[in-house]
């Protein structure tokens, strides 16, 4: 956005020049008229960034005051735990769901196979996000409980690398858009053309993108360092196949590559891409959590199929990563109270956000096209 608030096409007029050798100096890209290159096509304009902070509640960088902080971070260890059992329920039980259905109306599968489809995609969704909260150690104030629940019961069934994954995703929170991200090939040269977003969905849709990510945990095994994550993945996957068997019987010994893996491999890919580049896509290294996060109105319907359990009130988490998804709407409206997050940085819904990323002209769209 420049300064009016309107989105240019093509990103700010003053792309970084900065030697790729000096990028882990800490001042680097920071600054928003010089980011990194690729960086800051989407970003805010200052007029729409005011300098409130800190307040009586909030700090500098908007994270909360201690006694808010306190209030903001109590456990939900048994909503959690119901949380966890509701996955299942909207796993397991929606291929239950399919196998009765289709048993009993032999015509009904031309309907409730692709709708099963569609919806074991979002599952993950649902597998991820809480798998995330284990990744912070907010699912359960126990640790080793956290670990041990979070790993087992939600991570591994969703293809996730519990312990691997938090070392990178704390890397990503330290310094979004910095050297160490893990994930600069998603978020970076927004926006770019509709054709190339289309092409990126089309790779995830067709299960290109999820064959790159199974055969880089196929290719785990051979690693001595990471086997031990790849094993525990296998393990897990092996349970809810024989889960699935149990489900389906022998006759229905394919739920497991269709109706698990296959929508893991292509709707979930989808999901993920756009959950991604409308969380950070565009925006640039910065110790102003509003130049490096996106804010998006939330929906019933978004959050039922890409931002589950309060994972949409994306900017809260950036602005303090140690408080529970429970208590991230309450974190937002104290942002906004305090006129540090106005309406000119919300999108009022994903739609705009996306065609937003998608507004580059064809001639102006940047090289990396395969990411």
């Amino acid at each position: 956005m420049s300064g009016t608030g309107t989105l240019p096409a093509s990103g700010p007029v003053a792309w970084a020049d900065v030697p790729t050798d000096r990028r882990g100096e800490p001042t680097e890209g920071r600054d928003p008229a010089h980011p990194f290159a690729g960086q800051g096509g989407m970003i805010p304009g200052p007029a729409l960034l005011p300098d409130v902070l800190p307040t009586e509640r909030l700090t500098r960088t908007g994270r909360p005051s201690v006694d808010l902080r306190a209030e903001l971070k109590r456990s939900h260890n048994l909503r959690n735990a119901a949380n966890i059992v509701s996955v299942w329920v909207q796993s397991f039980g929606v291929i239950a769901l399919a196998c009765w259905l289709t048993t009993q109306w032999a015509w009904s599968a031309l309907v409730v196979w692709p709708v099963t489809f569609m919806l074991m995609g979002r599952v993950f969704a649902l597998y991820a996000i809480l798998g995330h909260e284990a990744a912070h150690r907010l699912l359960f104030s126990n640790k080793r409980v956290n670990d041990l629940v979070g790993g087992w019961a939600v991570a591994y069934p969703g293809f996730v690398p519990l312990a691997a994954y938090r070392r990178g995703h704390m890397a990503h929170h330290r310094d979004e858009f910095g050297p160490n991200e893990p994930d600069l090939n998603l978020y970076e040269n927004y926006p770019i053309t509709r054709a190339s977003l289309w092409r990126k969905l089309r790779r995830d849709a067709s299960g290109s993108s999820g064959w790159k990510n199974l055969k880089g945990l196929l290719n785990a095994f051979r690693s001595d360092t990471a086997r031990p994550f790849a094993i525990r993945i296998a393990a897990a996957q092996v349970v809810v196949a024989a889960a699935l068997l149990a489900i389906g019987g022998w006759g229905r010994w394919w739920l497991w590559p269709a109706l698990w893996l296959a929508p893991w491999m292509t709707v979930w890919r989808v999901l993920n891409r756009l959950r991604g580049i409308a969380e950070h896509g565009g925006l640039m290294r910065s110790e102003d959590r509003r130049l490096t996060t996106h804010t998006v109105r939330q929906s019933l319907w978004a959050r039922f199929w890409i931002v589950p359990f309060n994972t949409g009130w994306h900017l809260a988490h950036h602005v303090d990563s140690g408080v529970p998804f429970q208590q991230l709407p309450k974190l937002h409206d104290e942002l906004v109270a305090a006129g540090w997050v106005t309406p000119g940085v919300e999108y009022p819904n994903y739609r705009s956000l996306w065609r937003a990323l998608a507004s580059a002209e064809p001639a102006e769209r940047l090289p990396q096209e395969e990411n």
